[in-house]
Parts: structure tokens; sequence; C-alpha cells
């Protein structure tokens, strides 16, 4: 069966376990299975690994209902809170609560979206801010995954036009912090500067500002010569 444990792009009106005022009673297999698993599935929830609906009818299948778990399932894997979960960029864990797999940035990336589309932006935030925020947030995945863009979009396959448009624009402005990043390089060696810490004061810069621009740096000649 398809992996409900995947992040992919969801319909607007994709249910929504927590949402409020409306909450509805949660779903009787999903109050099992916080009982069963509340380190997963309980006040707090963790990504799961994928292949998580074979492992618990193999564990469970006698008290749980195939049909209904995938019904429950789906209705997690679709809730706000376990999409906030696979935002966050934390590995996926198996029923024993073990940390198993590392989360594919572009599940990280769809997770972040949705999540941004359902959230109104916070006190005092404007919508241009909020947006500001969300293009911020996926350079840093784009940082983190280690994939030049071409990959990262071939991966990504997104092809709703509003998400598609985020996602370019932010890889823009990942592209601009990328050529900043490099020009720092070229900088500090040329500076002399014995070391990032001292050019960064020769500069008037943040040391940790200067260090991850030169990782970042790195990381794109690495990634040029592979």
């Amino acid at each position: 069966m398809t992996d409900t444990t995947a992040a992919a792009p969801i319909p607007a009106s994709a249910p929504d376990s927590t949402s409020a005022p409306s909450r509805r009673a949660p779903h009787p297999v999903l109050v099992q299975l916080g009982q069963l698993y509340p380190a997963l599935f309980g006040a707090t929830v963790q990504p799961l690994k994928r292949g998580i609906f074979q492992d618990l009818l193999a564990a469970h299948g006698e008290v749980l209902d195939k049909a209904q778990l995938k019904v429950a399932m789906a209705i997690h894997t679709r809730s706000t809170r376990y999409l906030q979960a696979v935002a966050s960029g934390a590995a996926r864990h198996d029923l024993q609560g073990n940390a198993v797999e590392t989360m594919a940035p572009e599940h990280v990336l769809h997770a972040v979206l949705e999540v941004f589309k359902r959230r109104k932006p916070r006190p005092g935030e404007t919508v241009e801010q909020q947006q500001q925020r969300l293009q911020r947030r996926i350079a840093q995945i784009f940082a983190d995954s280690g994939l030049t863009r071409e990959a990262l979009l071939e991966r990504a396959n997104i092809k709703e036009p509003t998400a598609l448009a985020t996602l370019t624009t932010a890889l823009d402005y990942a592209a601009e912090q990328d050529a900043r990043a490099e020009a720092v390089q070229r900088a500090f060696a040329a500076s002399g500067a014995a070391s990032p810490a001292a050019f960064a004061q020769m500069y008037g810069m943040h040391p940790k500002a200067v260090e991850r621009q030169l990782a970042r740096a790195t990381q794109l000649q690495a990634l040029r010569s592979a």
C-alpha cells in the first residue's frame, strides 16, 4: 500500500485532527495508538518510519482493524502537529521510539509549505514578513540538504503553481546568500586573517555568521566537484 508516513502535498481540504474550534473527537484507533505508543502518538508526536503501517499490523493485527488503521494513519499524518514534527527535520522513528531514518529534505519541504499555508502570521507579523520567514526556512532546508537546486526541485516534484513559485523564489534567495558566502570565502582567503574569528573582527562581522558562510562556501565547492 502507499506509504502514509511520507510527507506529500496535501489538499487544502485535507482533514486536520488538531484544528479548532470545531475539533472532532479523535479517531478511536488513534486513541488506541496513543495508549500503546504515547511517545509517538500521545501528547507529543514523532515522525514515523516508512512502513510503520505494516509494523503496526504485525504487532497488533489481532486488535487493530486494517481498514480503520489506514484511516487513522491518514488523519494522523495529515494533522498539523504531525506535519510540524516533520517540518522540524527530526528523524523518523520506529515503534520502539528509536530514530532509524533521516528525514528526506523533500519531505521536510512539503511539510513546511503545508504548515505555513495553514498558519496565520504571528502576532504583529504581516503576510509579507511571514512569506520572508518561509523563504528563509526553505533556504535553510536547501542548504542542509547538500543537494543542487536542480536535484531538490526534481525530488520535491511540486506541481501546484503557488507552492512552486514560493519554492523558486526561496531558491533564488538562497542563491543570493550562497553568492555572499563565496564572496566572504574569497575575502577571507585574501585577508591573511589567522582565523574566521579574526577576520570577523577585522570587518565588524559576527564570528558565527562568518563560520556558517565559510562552511557553506566549502559545501558548494564540494557539490560542484562531485
